[in-house]
């Protein structure tokens, strides 16, 4: 992306074939690339005046959505946090991005149950869905602190170089991950690529005014309809989008609030889409009203929407018609056949909730909210709905075996549901008027208990939900097959 003018912050890349012999990847390996990148952005690594801050994230061969980690603020510590309150002057920000960095080390470092610090956030907040001021997150950062040294068996890592060198490990180490692992085997993807690691200057969404971040694609990752269709969180970072623990909105805040950068947003779109000939599934940050592209890969779609990408694109001169006949090998009448509600038996439905699609279809079935009861209920030859408070990718095994996913939290372009768009399931997210009482093992939707085993209904086309099941009807897209057939056979 920078190679073509697009705002990239600086970076350097250690390599796939590093990941095979990670314990091997030390300062050495990389110290030279992190000078450039430091005299690039003239601040230090561990500097007390001007300190960097890094992102670490994976970089595979080939796209595995939220199989693999993320590391963001890395360079805070008790040394360098007063240097960063005065480089930026925004104390909020900088206790913000340190019991960030505090929390995701743990999780993702030392294997603290990330629930041990969303209890000390809880805690500061007493209850209350509020912002946090920079005294209440100084508050929350101490909590983190010391729910790291007891969780972890020792006391957060206060030398930056040390949490860059372990923060590479672990990128490198979730190749292997249970889920990581879990997602090739469903793909039939090759366990020997490896991943590569990136190591980019951190910038600040959650810098507050006009700072955010946000996840998109150049199109409709569903339907394949011409537009960007994008994730957006005002103060927020990126995890926040993608992590599928908060309830992102669509574009409309973002071109109301800031119009000229939605429509440079739409312009690095276009922009992506004829370098790289596809789709594109970017992420992007917002700071002080500035974008600045992370990256991109090509987006994941379901079979309309590859039919319907693929068709546009070459009628827009994109790609050539043999690049659009190898997109589309292989989609025939049933695997672009859409599922909807049949209203023909002339009863009349109403939903229990609505809530933000991520792909089209219906699908009914028992509720389920953990793997092992979703297994269980499969084997007995009956559909699942899973139902979750947050959309993780952590949850992928369960998500192979269920026919929907229901979750109270999320975004469209969360990890979790880019996956289920990818599996074909069909997914809502981000219900916020459904609870989940885990005690009871019920879902609560407008004070009616819902029990584990009762038949839910997901329109993934309307976005709403009905209790029962309904009649479902498939929908045949005839146009786009008179389309497809003539791209295959032009004489």
């Amino acid at each position: 992306m920078a190679a073509f003018g697009l705002n990239v912050p600086p970076a350097f890349v250690i390599g796939t074939g590093f990941c095979a012999h990670r314990d091997d990847v030390t300062p050495e390996i990389w110290g030279d690339a992190l000078t450039t990148l430091e005299h690039a952005s003239d601040l230090r690594l561990g500097d007390s005046r001007r300190p960097l801050l890094l992102s670490v994230r994976s970089g595979a061969p080939v796209s595995m959505p939220g199989m693999m980690e993320t590391l963001l603020n890395i360079g805070l510590t008790e040394a360098t946090l007063p240097g960063f309150v005065r480089l930026t002057g925004h104390p909020r920000l900088a206790w913000d991005a340190y019991r960030r960095l505090i929390a995701g080390f743990g999780e993702v470092v030392a294997g603290v149950d990330a629930q041990h610090f969303e209890a000390d956030l809880d805690a500061v907040r007493n209850g209350e869905e509020r912002s946090l001021d920079f005294v209440a997150l100084r508050d929350v950062a101490g909590r983190h602190l010391q729910t790291f040294a007891k969780e972890a068996g020792h006391p957060f890592p206060q030398d930056a170089k040390q949490q860059l060198t372990e923060a590479i490990g672990a990128v490198f180490r979730s190749w292997s991950s249970d889920k990581a692992v879990t997602y090739r085997n469903l793909h039939g993807l090759s366990h020997d690529m490896g991943t590569a690691v990136t190591v980019q200057r951190m910038v600040f969404g959650n810098a507050g005014g006009l700072s955010g971040a946000g996840v998109g694609f150049t199109r409709n990752p569903s339907t394949g309809a011409q537009s960007p269709w994008v994730d957006f969180l005002f103060n927020a970072q990126g995890e926040d989008v993608v992590s599928g623990r908060r309830t992102a909105q669509g574009h409309d805040e973002l071109a109301a609030v800031a119009p000229s950068l939605w429509d440079e947003l739409v312009q690095v779109a276009n922009a992506l889409e004829r370098h790289f000939g596809d789709m594109q599934d970017f992420e992007f940050t917002i700071e002080d009203g500035v974008l600045f592209m992370l990256q991109t890969r090509n987006g994941k779609r379901t079979p309309r929407a590859a039919a319907q990408i693929a068709l546009d694109m070459l009628d827009q001169g994109l790609i050539d018609a043999e690049t659009a006949r190898l997109r589309t090998n292989g989609l025939d009448a049933s695997s672009l056949s859409l599922s909807t509600i049949s209203t023909e038996d002339g009863k009349s439905l109403s939903p229990i909730a609505t809530a933000a699609s991520a792909a089209t279809g219906v699908a009914s079935g028992e509720i389920a909210f953990e793997e092992d009861v979703a297994r269980r209920r499969k084997q007995a030859g009956a559909q699942v709905i899973l139902v979750r408070r947050d959309a993780e990718t952590r949850d992928i095994a369960a998500l192979e075996l269920a026919d929907g996913l229901l979750t109270q939290h999320g975004a469209r372009t969360s990890h979790a549901a880019v996956v289920a768009r990818q599996l074909g399931k069909v997914c809502l997210v981000g219900c916020e008027t459904m609870m989940i009482d885990e005690a009871a093992r019920c879902l609560i939707i407008g004070g009616v208990s819902y029990s584990e085993g009762t038949i839910l209904t997901l329109d993934g086309n309307s976005g709403n939900i009905y209790a029962g099941a309904a009649s479902v009807s498939k929908n045949v897209p005839e146009e786009l097959l008179a389309r497809l057939n003539q791209l295959r056979n032009p004489n």
